[in-house]
């Protein structure tokens, strides 16, 4: 074959350049973000292992529950009751959306659509109206 000594190296080039994202960051993980969950006064209507791991699941169910089936109320694992309200609970305590949502998804690249249809929370509004209280 005629020129393999140049197709090789060409070869080890373009494999180099492909790979070298790879191999600079080995080792190189991100640090996850530290959130502001707001107040802590009220349990959250999963534990906390939980919610981290599978709350964009249990927001899917409660869009649902809510859409297909009328259902307003859910029932935690322990069996407290809870308003299914993305802006009435989980906004009530998880206040702050550029610290605590938008930090996570941010982190792991994802754009949820939650506020396509619910209206975003204004965080100094909200905090000025705990001030009051």
């Amino acid at each position: 074959m005629y020129n393999s000594g140049k197709i090789i190296i060409g070869i080890i080039i373009f494999l180099g350049l492909i790979t070298y994202p790879f191999w600079r960051n080995v080792g190189k993980a991100a640090t996850p973000p530290k959130l502001e969950v707001g107040t802590l006064e009220k349990q959250c209507v999963e534990s906390t292992p939980y919610m981290k791991s599978s709350h964009m699941q249990l927001l899917d169910q409660w869009r649902d529950d809510v859409v297909r089936q009328g259902k307003r109320v859910y029932v935690n694992s322990s069996g407290k009751t809870f308003n299914i309200s993305l802006q009435n609970t989980c906004t009530n305590c998880h206040s702050k959306k550029t610290q605590f949502c938008d930090k996570c998804h941010t982190y792991v690249e994802s754009a949820p659509k939650c506020w396509d249809c619910h209206i975003e929370p204004k965080e100094q509004e909200q905090q000025a109206a705990r001030s009051d209280k």
